[in-house]
């Protein structure tokens, strides 16, 4: 429990400037790829760690849409940003590996850049998996990193039981994105 209060205080410290430190650096990393996992997303969706927000303005407007965030700082900020946006989202405060939704509530599961920040990544892919319906769609978007050595979320996401519909990695293989769905 402290580990995870000592991460809640630093997200809510680094809420503020959060974009602005990351705009230019995302721009040269990640290109177009928070827009091809939002294009994906259909019917009642939840983002995993939501931060600022910054996906809210790429889904379609068929996309029902809960974020939910372990810094209230972070959701305060994403919060404004759906009210400059006029995009209705519920925003929750809670932790990717104990999520607060029944079994099955969703149908699509979103994730972009934030599986590194999580403390326990097989418990928040289990907790993804759990809250998706079946046939549900998990879109995942993430970098290398240290821990990445053991299994990249796409794969643990794979070694869940999900079946992947396109995944594909960039920049030489730093960057990340799939698209998978659960089986019935």
């Amino acid at each position: 429990m402290v580990k995870r209060e000592s991460a809640r205080q630093a997200w809510d410290r680094r809420a503020a400037g959060y974009d602005r430190a990351g705009d230019r650096m995302e721009r040269l990393t990640i290109g177009d790829s928070r827009e091809w996992i939002c294009a994906r997303a259909r019917g009642r969706t939840l983002e995993v760690a939501v931060g600022t927000g910054r996906n809210l303005s790429r889904y379609g407007p068929d996309v029902d849409l809960v974020g939910l965030d372990l810094s209230p700082n972070m959701l305060a900020v994403a919060r404004s940003r759906s009210e400059v946006l006029g995009r209705r989202v519920e925003l929750r405060e809670g932790e990717a590996e104990h999520l607060p939704f029944p079994d099955a509530s969703f149908d699509t599961v979103v994730c972009t850049l934030a599986v590194c920040a999580v403390g326990d990544r097989n418990a928040a892919l289990t907790e993804m998996r759990r809250v998706l319906r079946p046939g549900g769609r998990l879109l995942l978007l993430d970098h290398v990193e240290r821990r990445w050595l053991r299994g990249r979320p796409a794969d643990l996401a794979l070694r869940l039981g999900f079946v992947v519909e396109a995944r594909g990695r960039l920049r030489l293989g730093l960057i990340e994105r799939l698209a998978a769905w659960k089986p019935a």
